[in-house]
Parts: C-alpha cells; sequence; structure tokens
C-alpha cells in the first residue's frame, strides 16, 4: 500500500516525520473481506432483539458478528434477556463438545497475553481455529473494566482462524462465571477447534478454571520468589502442565532451573489427572520456541485422557458442578430480591453493629424472614 499524500504535504519526498496511508474499506482486524449472513428482516434496526432461531443460525453458521452478539447476550444481567439467553444455549447445544479446552494462568507479569498470541498465531498458522476468552479484572470501585487483551494480542486480533473476547471479571472469583462456561459453549458451536481461557492472575480462587477446561497450564517465570508458597502450590495441585516462560537471552540458564526446581516439586503432588503426569517445560513467548512443544503436550494429554475415558468423565462432573453452581447463583439472587428480606435488613444490620445480635443469630432471623415469605 502507498503512502497516500494529503493536500497539506509539503511536497518532498520522506520530509516529514509521519505519513498518512489510506485507510481499509473492505475487511477490518486485518482479515479477509466475507459477506455477512443475511438474516430474516435485516432492515430492522440494529438494536433489536434477534429471535432463538436467528441467532442459533447465525453461530452455527460461524458468523462472528453473530457469535459476539450471542455472547453480549449472554452476558448481560437484564432479566428480559435471560430467557432468550437460555433458548439461544440450548439450540446450540448439540453442536458443542469438539473443541479442545485449555485454561492458563500465572503470576502477574508472567507474560499470559503474549503467550497466548504466540499460541494461538501457531495454531492458525497449522490450520486451527481458536477462540481467546481473556479474562479482565473489574474494578471494585467503578464496577468497569478495561478489557485491553484483544489490543495487546495485535498478531493474533489479525488472523482470519481467531476469535479473541474479552470478559469483564464482574468480580467473581477466578473472573469464571456461568457467563464464561456459556461463552465457551457458544464458541465451540461456531466451529472454533481450540478454546484458551486466560483468567485474570493466580490465587487460590483461581481453581475455578479447573471447574470448564479440559487442560490446565500454569504459566510461571524465574525470580518471582520462593516456589514453594502456599498460594502456588495450592494451583500446581490442578496444573496438567507448568511452563516457565521468558527463558531467552541471559534468563534461558535460570528458566531451565526454574524448571528443575518445579519437576521436583511435582514429584511429591498427587497429579491433577488420573493417568496423567504433571511436568515441567520451558518456552519464550518472545522468540516463539518451546510454543510447538508444549501443544505437543495439549495433545498428548488430550490422546490419553479419551482413550481411557478420563475426559468424558471429567466433563460429565464439570457440568454437574455447573448446574448446582447455578443453583447457589438462583438462591443468593432470590434471597436479596426477597420483599421480606429487603424490608428488614436495615434493621437487622443495625442490631449486628450494635452488639444486640450476633451474626449467626442475624443469618437465621434473615432466612427465617425468606422462609415466612416463600411458604405464603
Amino acid at each position: 500500500m502507498s503512502p497516500h499524500k494529503p493536500e497539506w504535504t509539503l511536497g518532498v519526498e520522506d520530509a516529514c516525520a509521519t505519513q498518512v496511508l489510506e485507510g481499509v474499506s473492505d475487511a477490518h482486524d486485518g482479515t479477509a473481506f466475507s459477506p455477512p449472513l443475511r438474516l430474516k428482516n435485516a432492515s430492522a434496526p440494529k438494536g433489536r432483539l434477534l429471535t432463538t432461531e436467528e441467532y442459533v443460525k447465525g453461530v452455527l453458521h460461524g458468523d462472528r458478528t453473530m457469535l459476539s452478539r450471542a455472547i453480549t447476550l449472554v452476558e448481560s444481567n437484564a432479566t428480559r434477556h435471560f430467557d432468550l439467553a437460555q433458548a439461544v444455549v440450548q439450540g446450540i447445544l448439540p453442536y458443542t463438545g469438539n473443541s479442545v479446552r485449555v485454561g492458563i494462568t500465572g503470576v502477574p507479569g508472567a507474560g499470559k497475553s503474549t503467550f497466548i498470541e504466540a499460541l494461538g498465531t501457531w495454531l492458525c498458522a497449522q490450520g486451527k481455529r481458536v477462540a481467546v476468552l481473556a479474562v479482565d479484572p473489574s474494578s471494585s470501585v467503578s464496577k468497569g473494566s478495561i478489557l485491553g487483551d484483544k489490543t495487546r494480542m495485535e498478531r493474533l486480533s489479525r488472523e482470519a482462524n481467531a476469535f479473541i473476547r474479552p470478559s469483564p471479571s464482574g468480580g467473581t472469583l477466578g473472573g469464571l462465571t456461568r457467563k464464561s462456561r456459556e461463552t465457551l459453549l457458544l464458541c465451540e458451536a461456531a466451529g472454533y477447534d481450540v478454546i484458551l481461557v486466560e483468567t485474570v492472575g493466580v490465587g487460590q480462587s483461581e481453581t475455578t478454571v479447573r471447574s470448564m477446561v479440559d487442560f490446565f497450564l500454569l504459566l510461571v517465570i524465574t525470580g518471582a520468589g520462593d516456589e514453594l508458597q502456599g498460594m502456588k502450590k495450592g494451583v500446581m495441585e490442578l496444573a496438567d502442565a507448568v511452563l516457565v516462560n521468558k527463558a531467552d537471552g541471559a534468563n534461558a540458564m535460570k528458566a531451565d532451573a526454574t524448571r528443575v526446581e518445579y519437576e521436583r516439586i511435582l514429584h511429591y503432588l498427587r497429579p491433577a489427572t488420573e493417568g496423567w503426569v504433571t511436568r515441567a517445560y520451558t518456552c519464550s513467548a518472545l522468540e516463539n520456541t518451546g510454543i510447538r512443544e508444549i501443544w505437543g503436550v495439549v495433545e498428548e494429554f488430550m490422546r490419553s485422557v479419551s482413550t481411557s475415558g478420563v475426559l468424558a468423565e471429567r466433563r460429565k462432573k464439570q457440568t454437574l458442578a455447573w448446574v448446582y453452581g447455578m443453583v447457589e447463583d438462583h438462591l443468593r439472587k432470590s434471597f436479596y430480591d426477597c420483599p421480606a428480606v429487603a424490608a428488614n435488613r436495615g434493621e437487622v444490620e443495625r442490631a449486628v453493629v450494635a452488639g444486640e445480635l450476633s451474626a449467626t443469630q442475624a443469618a437465621a432471623k434473615l432466612l427465617h424472614l425468606k422462609g415466612q415469605a416463600s411458604r405464603q
């Protein structure tokens, strides 16, 4: 593409510090242009809700715009969207379960986004369709999120076979919620072969990542402190592989030493998956070394657990855990939405603060009010 010369140009070649390039008119994100799926009532206002059939058809056809709209629908907290969102999820359910689900977590600064971009770009080059679900931390004050992971994965976002969806954690532990699971199912139904789930960081609360993925990868770096810290140990017990990133330049020897140290620790821990031995590896996301090897580990893992039946059993347990997690969410919402609880909550809280009621007595009183309201 040749530089576009505006009317205010100096007329001297390369005389300016910056140049203006012509815009792209037939595509976006560097991907090849493809005509959008034509749906019924396409002339309707853009903001209108589509029907269940339109959402399902668009997702199954791999329409990226429709997939994004479906994800926005299931992420909505509006009560009026709930039934439609669940109908859409029910509609695509028979077409799910065929992808490789990989969860990736690690300490802040471990290079999770850089590693995911390197891995995702390599997978796309191998002909795979890759979806990245990046969970971004929400502010406890403003409740907002930056959602900047797509901007950080510049090369991957230009891949025609890649789909990146940053989502707010919403303050939930680990950022993984019902919405994250349903987003994963939508991406599977849209035909993505590999689903990479990036979490907000490492910690005991992050272990919920295991409840929605097949393979759990822990990303670590050298010089991050004692590898035997309780926080890391809690996550290591759930990891199917530990990957030491940034093994490049002068840090390569230190990274290998760290890998050996993690191997020693893993030797004394119970494997996270039956029939699989968790090992430690090294890579450099910056130099794209070790990327092919770690994906080979994932493929070997999937072959092993698929043959042994461990994968099918794991997914069954994950689905049941999802059901009861939803029950807990509904009970919590039902409790706080109860008019009797709302009417007496302030008085009960005042009594607890004043020392007139213990926390246990206060909880019992509020639950009694909820029980009475449910029986009426």
